[in-house]
């Protein structure tokens, strides 16, 4: 359970009325693919963009807010999130087509995005069937596999800031980097623009069902975990460090690093997300003993200790 110091007893008080659902001390580790993790203080599931607008313009500036979409690529503590967490369904996880693009909701899983661009005959975002995750993540880190990443396909991005301003930004103004951008701070990309090419539906299938057995081939993608762990450094491969510091298959706790892609941590069954944070920092230690680099965390990680 969330700390009693944390808890704030006044705070859904101190919150907007909204049309959306909004709930106190819901449980996140379900929500999660690690399945670890404390419990939201409040969760807010806004209906549509006015209602989140509406509630972050009202929202006092002190109240932390955090969002959250499929929890793929995050891992939650164990004491869970003070404040207020977001998160996009329903409205938000619509897709249309638009000409030669995508418009796609931040809710929206990318695997679906990627079949309707197979529905609707657009290539170039088949990589987004092999990134577990939604749109919204996949814009603010720059997601990218097998080649390509958001920057390649992005034509444009509609935000809402922290203070509840409605925003469309062009995909040269979102500062996209190697799994970074450059969005204002508490912002939540709520929409996202997505360029295709014309191409036949057979061979967009053949590339996606590539990209399936690849995935199914190298990576863990049956059990508990966060994806890639760690950024690939500008030298070498983050995988290829670990497997070289001997951590392939290191345990603590209910935590190990995946024998069958040692980017991946993954949850046994009966991991905290103590022990998934503190296998992580020792895989960085015995990388950084045996090979002088230091790996960043590419799983956000975010919350409470206990």
């Amino acid at each position: 359970m969330m700390a009693a110091s944390r808890l704030q007893p006044d705070l859904m008080d101190r919150l907007p009325s909204v049309r959306g659902r909004i709930r106190a001390g819901v449980e996140l580790a379900p929500m999660t693919w690690f399945r670890v993790g404390g419990p939201a203080e409040i969760l807010f599931r806004p209906a549509d963009i006015e209602d989140l607008s509406a509630f972050l313009s009202a929202c006092p500036p002190d109240i932390p807010v955090v969002t959250l979409g499929v929890a793929s690529n995050l891992l939650v503590r164990d004491g869970g999130l003070s404040g207020v967490v977001i998160r996009l369904g329903g409205e938000f996880a619509r897709v249309r087509q638009d000409g030669m693009n995508l418009v796609a909701g931040a809710g929206a899983l990318d695997l679906t995005v990627a079949e309707e661009a197979l529905a609707v005959g657009l290539a170039g975002l088949e990589f987004l069937s092999g990134i577990p995750g939604t749109i919204g993540g996949a814009v603010k880190m720059n997601a990218g596999a097998y080649g390509r990443e958001i920057i390649n396909i992005v034509e444009s991005a509609v935000i809402v800031t922290r203070t509840g301003k409605v925003v469309t930004l062009a995909g040269d103004a979102l500062g996209l980097s190697y799994r970074h951008s450059a969005l204002p701070d508490g912002a939540i990309v709520v929409e996202a623009t997505l360029r295709g090419t014309p191409d036949t539906p057979d061979s967009i299938s053949k590339r996606m069902q590539e990209i399936q057995a690849l995935r199914s081939e190298t990576q863990p993608i049956r059990a508990r975990t966060g994806g890639s762990t760690f950024a690939n450094p500008n030298s070498a491969k983050a995988w290829e460090l670990i497997d070289r510091a001997g951590c392939r298959g290191l345990t603590l706790g209910g935590a190990q690093v995946s024998e069958k892609h040692c980017n991946f941590l993954i949850n046994t069954g009966a991991a905290t997300a103590s022990d998934i944070e503190t296998l992580g920092e020792e895989v960085r230690r015995r990388v950084r003993a045996a090979t002088g680099i230091d790996l960043s965390w590419e799983i956000m990680r975010i919350g409470n200790p206990r």
